[in-house]
Formats: C-alpha cells, sequence, structure tokens
C-alpha cells in the first residue's frame, strides 16, 4: 500500500467529515438531528469503502482525483460558485432546525436515502466504464471516447447522475429551502458543460462524430 496516497487520502476524508459536520451541525445548534447523522453516514461511509475500493484496485485514479486541480479559468468560477451552493444549502438546513422552520415528511427523508444511494451506485458505474473520469476539464495522453453503457444514453453521466445526487440532499436533511438552494445547480451544470465540450470537441479525436450520435447531454428526450 502507498503509505503517502493513504494519509493524503484519509486526511482530505477527516477533513470532509469534519467540515461538513460543523456546516450541518453549528447553524443547527444541537447535535439531536437525526437527518443530520442519516445524511453523515450516507455521505460518508460509502465515500470511505470507496476510497478504499480505489487505493486498492485503481490507486493511480484515487491519486488524479485527489491532485486534480482545475486550470480552465471559467470553470474555477463554476466551482467556486458550486462550493458557495454547497455551503448555503448545509447552513440553511441546519438553521431550519435551530428556528423550527417548516420541515419536510420523515417518509420524504427516506425517498432522499433510496435516491442519494442509487445515484451513488451509478456513479461508480460511470467511473467504471470511464477511465479518463476526472474532476477538471482536460484532455488526458491517450484518451478515446467512451460512447458505451451510460455514455451512449447521455453525453454526460457523471454530471446526470451528480444532478439527482445533489437534489436528493436536502431531502435527506429534511429541508426545503436548501432543496431550492440546490436548484441553482442546474445553471451551474450546464454552465460547465458547454466549456467542456467546447474544450473536448477541440482536442480530443472523435468527439464531435459523438455528439451528433448522442443528442443528449444531461437527461434524454429533455436536454
Amino acid at each position: 500500500m502507498d503509505k503517502k496516497l493513504f494519509s493524503t487520502a484519509l486526511g482530505k476524508f477527516v477533513a470532509g467529515v469534519v467540515i461538513i459536520g460543523l456546516l450541518l451541525f453549528a447553524p443547527a445548534g444541537t447535535l439531536v438531528w437525526w437527518q443530520g447523522w442519516l445524511f453523515m453516514g450516507i455521505l460518508f461511509v460509502p465515500m470511505f469503502v470507496a476510497g478504499l475500493v480505489m487505493m486498492s484496485k485503481a490507486p493511480d485514479l484515487l491519486r488524479k482525483r485527489l491532485d486534480a486541480k482545475e486550470e480552465e479559468s471559467e470553470q474555477r468560477t463554476v466551482l467556486a460558485l458550486s462550493a458557495l451552493m454547497f455551503v448555503a444549502a448545509f447552513v440553511v438546513a441546519g438553521l431550519g432546525i435551530r428556528f423550527g422552520w417548516i420541515e419536510l415528511p420523515s417518509w420524504v427523508t427516506w425517498v432522499g436515502v433510496v435516491i442519494f444511494l442509487v445515484s451513488y451506485a451509478l456513479y461508480a458505474e460511470v467511473m467504471r466504464e470511464n477511465a479518463y473520469l476526472s474532476r477538471t476539464i482536460e484532455v488526458q495522453e491517450g484518451q478515446h471516447v467512451v460512447d458505451t453503457g451510460m455514455y451512449g444514453i447521455v453525453r454526460h453521466p457523471m454530471y446526470s447522475v451528480t444532478l439527482f445526487l445533489f437534489l436528493s440532499m436536502p431531502l435527506v436533511l429534511g429541508s426545503p429551502f436548501s432543496f431550492i438552494i440546490m436548484l441553482f445547480y442546474l445553471p451551474i451544470i450546464i454552465k460547465r458543460i458547454r466549456n467542456e465540450e467546447e474544450v473536448l470537441a477541440v482536442g480530443l479525436e472523435g468527439y464531435e462524430e459523438y455528439m451528433t450520435r448522442v443528442k443528449w447531454r444531461l437527461v434524454p428526450h429533455v436536454w
């Protein structure tokens, strides 16, 4: 096992747990919030397991994802807006608990859990299908167009999956106001997709032809 990779991955994982925990429970003003703990569990337990699997089976992919730095200036703006959206959604969910704002029924929370876990599994499948999947927009050495599996249905299945993944988060937390905030992910991801396709059309051989064959970007028969 690569000890440096393990320590880096573990450090970022622990930092993520602490940051998300603070964003949720500090505004809530209490640790007695079952939806908050449920969300932490379904988010970080699969993430920890996935990290162990990647470290064992695909350490280079894990290292690439941990070290990824976005070079496109337009995409740095997109990432900043996404981070702001997440912070706002988590803080607002916590404030809703503190001040007793409108809370979604508990059955909505469990529907959100199912959507989240299914989306998580589909995300893993997308990563399995596309070895070139990256957190940044780039054309890698030796990269070729992937057009099988979910890539034969939509051009950006990773973003399709994250759309459902992110929108399910406020459902799990029981916060309608956080759900409204998360809807801003739609214009954010549309902006990222348009820029990504411009980069791939120029730098990746066969991508323009792929775009003519697979019509839908995000959701079949919608966009």
